[in-house]
């Protein structure tokens, strides 16, 4: 084997590899996870003190 013909079935590989993690990423299944995955940095909002309760607990 010629260093082309294995550069060119890395290239098929890497492409097939390139094909199935897009085809795994917007794929119906995992859309409800990749959701709440994004909606995971405004999940914790509810877990924050308020300024103010704690300003008038301090009085």
């Amino acid at each position: 084997m010629s260093f082309g013909v294995l550069h060119g079935l890395l290239t098929l590989l890497v492409m097939i590899l390139f094909l199935g993690i897009v085809w795994w990423a917007f794929s119906s299944r995992q859309k409800k996870r990749f959701d709440e995955a994004a909606n995971l940095p405004f999940a914790d909002e509810d877990d924050k003190p308020d300024p103010e309760r704690s300003r008038k607990g301090d009085e």
